[in-house]
């Protein structure tokens, strides 16, 4: 109650530029996403197991699985409007999302829990968030992920030759090598191309 009659307290203690309290970018980037700024205030006044359902939807939905029918059921349990409910999943799952996307290799727990900390996100809601981007899940959640991620395709065949124009309509003696390729990409398609000195 004492936190609440300070005037004029931001709602989230999240730096400005996306830097953290020890100099370093978060891993949300450089503006905090709205969803999840939004998801920081609203986790505020929620109890432990709504919270920890509604986790468990977001982490089915990253899953790839279908949430329809788990949303409905919490919303009919909890005393939370349609608004309030579609900014806190959109939240979390924009959250985990991007956590997600980080090699576990080079993102930390510590740091992950101390952006978590600057949003004011209570510290056992921080345990089960972290519990789901360090935990025994984070391998099926990565794949379908993956799965589901805009993918580049990759290049299956690569052909090129070198060919030299001996000579050419305005000089007698040219020798322009120039150099003909073909890509042939993993989804069907093909890319034929030129490059010489003079293109480069």
């Amino acid at each position: 109650m004492a936190a609440a009659g300070k005037a004029g307290s931001p709602p989230y203690a999240h730096p400005v530029h996306g830097e953290s309290s020890l100099g370093r970018g978060s891993f949300l980037g450089a503006r905090l996403p709205a969803e999840v700024e939004a998801m920081a205030r609203g986790v505020r006044g929620l109890s432990q197991e709504t919270f920890r359902r509604l986790l468990t939807v977001v982490v089915s939905a990253l899953e790839g699985k279908d949430c329809k029918e788990s949303v409905r059921v919490i919303a009919e349990s909890v005393d939370l409007s349609e608004e309030q409910l579609t900014s806190l999943i959109s939240g979390m799952y924009t959250l985990l999302r991007e956590a997600l996307r980080l090699p576990v290799s080079t993102f930390k727990q510590e740091v992950f829990k101390e952006d978590l900390q600057e949003l004011r996100i209570p510290e056992e809601f921080i345990m089960d968030f972290a519990s789901v981007v360090f935990g025994n899940r984070r391998p099926v959640v990565e794949a379908t992920t993956m799965k589901q991620g805009n993918k580049l395709p990759s290049v299956n065949d690569i052909k090129w030759r070198v060919d030299v124009a001996i000579s050419t309509s305005s000089l007698a003696r040219a020798l322009q090598p120039s150099i003909l390729m073909l890509l042939k990409l993993s989804d069907g398609t093909a890319h034929r191309f030129e490059s010489n000195a003079e293109k480069s």
